[in-house]
Parts: structure tokens; sequence; C-alpha cells
């Protein structure tokens, strides 16, 4: 009874510590969606160019996903949480002190591993120490965290910006640095990656070439690459230019554009805890078929039913259906492969796809360019129903048990 009390609390632990690094990787994208307007006034460049900004991004994120997830593999999970943090609270805090934007694309662009490093293995590690009976609810609510940074970034915009301008929300970022030295000195690394790592390492296998040496994980690692192309494209394709939609398009000043964002993640955050506890209960690719689905049609009707009277409404609803995916996400991937190459494979599958998906924003700002915002986020809905499909024909879910295997 003492062992499972110990273990209860050192779960408790690790899934606050995450949530809270969730939280403010959360923060961090979303500043640079609400400032991207202040941005392109700052520097003096259009949709095309302000697009640019966020695929850039998406490109370190993609690099720090993949090369985080395999160092995790081979030196820690709990090791790389924490050099992570540093590196993108340190890397957006400096984004304050750009006076270009050539300065501010490469800044960007090295924070950005960290971001991307910091998803990857705080979900990873949240699966191994979960239970397989209440891992979906318990990492719905993790991803929800993501949610809750959205919404504490534009809070604080909504108080900042308009009287002292875009460099202090950066200046922030440089608080999670005391986050990421409690991680590296209170957090154990998971008993299933202690267990597993060093009879991997002693066998002196190549993570890689174990995941395409066998075919079903080769062909697992495929098709979670082409999902998480395809999901990427569109959650940051939406991500990015919702809150310049409602500025731009619908014409709202940048106080009722902070309201609407902050009642459409409330809902996303709703949306990925309820989606979380219903996987556990009727299955993972049910809900993530469900959530994918329930976007693409959501994000045509925003854009061709839209009125001032029902725009709260509309947005509410998209919120809390574009972000369920993600509340399932975390757990069907890392239920997909085992333990000793799971930080190379998921870190790896889905990161691949974020490269993929970097091009959404640059795609999106050259359709704003020649018909409107709005249209390019109704077009996203296709990519939400293609990562419904995929999962939905050809993956299984529950594997492997992260908590076991």
């Amino acid at each position: 009874m003492m062992e499972k009390n110990t273990s209860n609390r050192t779960w408790t632990v690790v899934f606050v510590t995450c949530f809270l690094s969730l939280l403010v990787d959360g923060m961090d994208l979303q500043m640079l969606s609400i400032t991207m307007p202040s941005l392109m006034k700052e520097f003096n460049i259009g949709a095309v160019d302000a697009g640019l900004i966020a695929t850039w991004s998406l490109v370190g994120m993609a690099i720090g996903g993949i090369t985080g997830g395999w160092l995790s593999d081979r030196l820690g999970r709990v090791r790389m949480v924490a050099w992570m943090m540093v590196l993108f609270s340190v890397g957006t805090a400096l984004l304050g002190f750009a006076q270009t934007y050539e300065q501010f694309i490469i800044i960007r662009l090295i924070s950005a591993i960290g971001i991307g490093a910091e998803y990857t293995i705080c979900t990873m590690l949240m699966a191994e120490y979960v239970p397989t009976k209440k891992r979906t609810t318990i990492l719905g609510s993790l991803q929800a965290a993501y949610s809750v940074g959205y919404l504490v970034s534009a809070l604080l915009a909504g108080s900042i910006l308009p009287q002292y301008g875009w460099r202090p929300l950066y200046f922030i970022a440089i608080i999670p640095v005391v986050l990421a030295v409690y991680i590296g000195f209170r957090i154990p690394e998971p008993k299933g990656w202690t267990d597993k790592i060093q009879k991997f390492q002693e066998s002196k296998k190549n993570e890689w070439l174990a995941i395409f040496k066998d075919s079903k994980t080769r062909s697992i690692f495929i098709l979670w690459v082409i999902t998480a192309t395809f999901l990427q494209f569109a959650y940051y394709g939406v991500g990015t230019w919702l809150p310049t939609y409602i500025v731009t398009d619908l014409g709202f000043d940048f106080k009722k554009m902070t309201g609407y964002i902050v009642g459409t993640y409330l809902a996303a955050i709703l949306g990925k805890i309820i989606t979380g506890w219903l996987a556990d209960r009727f299955g993972r690719r049910t809900m993530f078929i469900i959530g994918g689905v329930s976007t693409a049609i959501v994000l045509p009707v925003v854009y061709l039913y839209h009125s001032p009277t029902n725009i709260i409404v509309l947005l509410t609803i998209l919120g809390f259906f574009y972000g369920m995916p993600y509340a399932v996400n975390a757990t069907y991937m890392s239920e997909s492969f085992p333990t000793s190459i799971r930080g190379t494979a998921v870190g790896g599958s889905y990161n691949i796809g974020r490269v993929g998906s970097a091009i959404a924003p640059y795609v999106i700002g050259i359709i704003a360019e020649s018909q409107s915002i709005g249209f390019g986020l109704a077009t996203l809905g296709i990519a939400y129903i293609i990562s419904a499909l995929i999962p939905a024909l050809f993956i299984r879910e529950k594997m492997y048990d992260p908590f076991e295997n």
C-alpha cells in the first residue's frame, strides 16, 4: 500500500510539473499569434512574410522534437525536459530585444527547438507514469495545459500589449527557468525507461535502425508521420491566424479579439479534458476521429455563416472541437511504440510531420493576400478530414503499454 501511495504521489507531482511546462509552451506559441499584427507593423511586412515567422517556428519545433525525442531515449526524459525548458525560456525572452525581421526569425528558430522538444518529451514522460485505464483522462487534461497557456497569454496581452507594446510579453518567458531547475533536481525518471534502456544500450542497437528494421514498427511510424503532417498543418494554421482573422476579416478591435480568443480557448480546455475522459471509455481512435471530422465541418461553417450575433457561439464550438484530436494524440502515439525506442519514434513521427505542417502559416498567408484569411482557415478542414481517416483505417490503439513495455 505504501508503494502504491508513493507511486500515485509521484505521478501527481509529474503531472503538475508537466502541466506547468506545457502551459508555458502554450503561452509562448500564442504570444506569436497575438503579437503578429504588431510584428507586421513593427517590421513593415505583409501576410506572407508574417506567415514565414510561424513557418520557421514550426521548423525549429520539428528539429527540437526529433532530436529531443532521440536524446530522451539516450540520456533520460527528465534531464532533456529541464534543458529544453531553459532553451526556449531564454530564447523567447531574447525575442523582446529583436530589432529587425531577420533577427526575430533567427532567434525564434532557436527558441522553438526547445518548445518542440518540450512537448514531445513531456507528453511521453506522462504516458510512462500513468496506468493504462486512466491514461487518456490524464493526458487529455495535460493537453489542456496548452489551451490554458493560450488563455493566459491572451489575458496578459489584453492588459500589456495596448499600453506597453509587444516586447514585454516576450520578456515574461524568462520565468520558467525556475521550473526547469526544479524539474532537473526533483523529478525521477520513469521506471519503464530505466528498466529497458540499459538492456537496449548494452545491445548497441541504433534507435532509428530499430524503427525501420521491424516492418510493423516501420509501417506505424510512416502512418503517424502522414497523420501528424495533416493534423499539424490544420491545427497550427488555425492557431497562427485566428487572432489576425478576428481583427482583420471580422473587423473587431484588439480588446474584443482578446475576449473572443479567451472564450475559444476556454472551450478548448473543456474539450480536451472531456475528450480524454471519453477516450478511456470509448477508445482513443474513436475520439480522435470524432474530433478531426467535427473540426473539418465547423471551420467552413465559421467562414460561411458567421455574423455579429453568432460569431461568439461559432468560435466557442470551434474551440471545443479543434483541440479534441490533441487530447488523444499523445496517448495514441505513445502506445504505438515500445519503450526502448518510444522517444525516437514518437518524436520522429510527430516532428517529421511538423516539418510538413510548417508550410501551413505560409500557405494561409498567400491565400489571405489573394482571397481572405477566413477562406484559408475554411480550407484547413480538408487536412482535418485526412488526419482523421488515416488512424480510422490503419492505426490500431493500445499496441504497447508505456506503463509496462
